[in-house]
């Protein structure tokens, strides 16, 4: 399972799941998300990382690397998704008035 303390690895398992990205298009929508773009020195060792464990592939296009999403890295994902569930998602539930004090 991945790395669920920071959510980068998560998020980033997550958009691959969605298609194939370069490092630079997946720092844009973590962006989107969370409202900062992360810099390269947070998305790249990061993408390094899942790599080393075999989660995600990279192959060159032109001068950029693409990454993908491997079968282990949709496993993974799985994984933390379920994990993702089993301990946030009470979180999602609506809050009644009555909790709110």
């Amino acid at each position: 399972m991945c790395d669920m303390r920071g959510m980068l690895s998560f998020t980033v398992l997550w958009l691959l799941s969605t298609k194939p990205m370069c490092g630079d298009v997946l720092a844009t929508e973590i962006g989107k998300r969370r409202g900062e773009k992360p810099n390269p020195g947070t998305i790249y060792p990061a993408l390094k990382e899942l790599s080393s464990r075999g989660w995600v592939k990279a192959h060159p296009d032109g001068r950029t690397l693409v990454y993908e999403l491997t079968p282990s890295g949709r496993v993974s994902l799985s994984n933390s998704l379920e994990y993702f569930k089993r301990s946030f998602g009470d979180i999602f539930r609506p809050i009644q008035k009555a909790e709110l004090g």
